[in-house]
């Protein structure tokens, strides 16, 4: 398997999706703006969406991918769907309990992740509703995600990085069609939520099936697989919880903000996770079945070469792009976001979140590449201490950023903590011996320090007055940012092949 051409696929399938992203914020804007409905709205969604991360693409992936990649290069297919069948059954019986605890303690959640809504008792009241109808997404996107876990592991990973494609469209299709006729009309977006989920599983169960790996309802807690992701699986949700709660706390700082804070992190977190998904993502899910596939072989040579191409990547595509969202913040909020209701003061707001994102997006890009590292090895519990002191940092930085930079000192808070959990993660790897430098790190760094040099050069000359991408025509603003990102992307690029960089030197086989 071509590791480079599936980055591609899978980073394609995820540019769609991250396009589609961009369409449905700009109608959810241009509809709703930056204001009451849609902060309640976007705590609503942040919970349903915190535990999946914490139950499916967290804590039960990292235990469940590692032990399936060694059932299928060690075991009969027969004791492999075995498997398969008693973790999914256990898997929908805690979700489905997650779920329905969730609805009915859903004012208490609310009153916990958001205790400064508490102070308006109309927008406490909606934001209930709103999360009531959303919340039994974490049932159907956490079994979209054991679906593609058993995928990626089989190398199918066109499917599961397409599905996300159906949220937005749900999400589109509600606030354009569907809002007027729900009172009040934000409604519209919780049963996207609900839709989009369905949607998703829907479409991964064929796929599943042609695999010959569509589960069937077997539970048993006794099968020994089961229980060794189960033992993975207490550590990794811990690790996993830390993060989130991390979240959750930067949410209940951000209620007590001026109306609006939520909404002004949510669309700098929404740009960020564009480059976040399109590389930090796709390499995840590709790196670690095939770490996973190492470490049954005990093949540690490849093993630490499939880390260190993830990791020159990473430096190679996200230092540019994290330059790029500090410098065009403006000129990408206002021609994605300046319309309808999102005003002049909510791109400058939201200016300040994306450029103190964009100092931890190399980090946490990084994050997704070294953590594999443990979790392909069955190691959960280092990244978990780690993962303690990343949130016991990010709250001291909280307590000091917060009262000078208000909502965009929560953003820098998370950014520099994605930068230290990547360094304690690299080190972690380095002294246990499971990565190894290969050669030519110093060239390759002062060859990226040239290229983004000259890149910036050109995005800071012609970007041109903050104010003009404020007040320009939709139109203007387009146009002039589709050439100011190529014209950035081909000085980038151009100064890197003048200095030798060639896309085979990251053409890669996986054994």
């Amino acid at each position: 398997m071509n590791l480079l051409k599936t980055l591609a696929t899978v980073s394609s399938m995820t540019l769609l999706s991250r396009i589609l992203g961009f369409a449905r914020d700009f109608v959810i804007a241009r509809t709703f703006g930056a204001g009451i409905a849609t902060d309640a709205f976007f705590v609503a969604f942040r919970l349903p969406n915190l535990l999946r991360r914490m139950f499916a693409e967290g804590a039960f992936s990292q235990a469940f991918v590692p032990i399936l990649a060694e059932y299928k290069n060690r075991r009969t297919d027969g004791e492999t769907k075995i498997l398969v069948d008693h973790a999914a059954s256990l898997l929908f019986l805690v979700l489905l309990a997650v779920t329905l605890l969730g609805i009915v303690l859903t004012p208490i959640l609310i009153y916990v992740s958001a205790p400064g809504f508490s102070a308006d008792a109309d927008k406490f009241a909606l934001t209930v509703q709103l999360t009531r109808i959303a919340f039994p997404y974490i049932l159907f996107i956490s079994l979209v995600s054991l679906a593609g876990g058993i995928l990626n592991t089989w190398s199918r990973f066109a499917v599961p990085a397409f599905t996300p494609v159906l949220l937005n469209l749900s999400f589109i299709g509600m606030a354009l069609f569907a809002a007027p006729y729900f009172d009040p009309p934000v409604l519209a977006l919780a049963w996207a939520v609900f839709l989009g989920g369905a949607l998703q599983l829907a479409l991964q169960l064929p796929f599943l099936a042609r695999l010959g790996m569509l589960p069937r309802f077997s539970l048993s807690l006794r099968d020994e697989g089961v229980r060794r992701i189960l033992k993975l699986m207490l550590p990794a949700l811990l690790g996993v919880s830390v993060s989130q709660i991390s979240l959750l706390i930067n949410t209940v700082f951000a209620s007590f903000l001026p109306a609006g804070s939520v909404s002004w992190l949510y669309y700098a977190d929404r740009l960020m996770e564009f480059p976040a998904g399109l590389l930090g993502a796709a390499l995840g899910t590709i790196l670690l079945p095939s770490l996973s596939k190492s470490h049954a072989d005990g093949n540690r040579g490849e093993f630490s070469a499939l880390l260190d191409w993830g990791l020159r990547l990473t430096f190679l595509l996200t230092l540019p792009a994290a330059l790029g969202l500090a410098l065009l913040a403006v000129p990408l909020l206002a021609t994605l976001f300046n319309h309808g209701a999102f005003q002049a003061d909510d791109v400058l707001k939201t200016r300040d979140a994306l450029i103190a994102y964009s100092v931890g997006l190399t980090g946490l890009i990084l994050v997704k590449v070294l953590a594999p590292g443990f979790y392909a090895k069955q190691n959960i519990r280092t990244p978990v201490k780690i993962a303690l002191i990343t949130l016991a940092a990010t709250q001291a930085m909280n307590a000091l950023f917060i009262a000078p930079l208000q909502h965009a000192g929560l953003a820098l808070s998370i950014g520099l903590a994605a930068c230290l959990n990547a360094g304690l993660l690299w080190r972690g790897l380095r002294r246990r011996g499971d990565y190894t430098p290969q050669p030519g790190w110093r060239a390759f760094s002062l060859k990226l320090a040239a290229a983004l040099a000259v890149m910036g050069a050109v995005l800071w000359f012609g970007m041109g007055p903050v104010a003009h991408w404020i007040s320009a025509p939709p139109l203007e603003r387009l146009l002039r940012l589709t050439a100011l990102i190529a014209a950035a992307g081909a000085a980038y690029f151009g100064t890197l092949r003048l200095l030798g960089f060639r896309l085979s030197d990251f053409k890669r086989q996986s054994v």
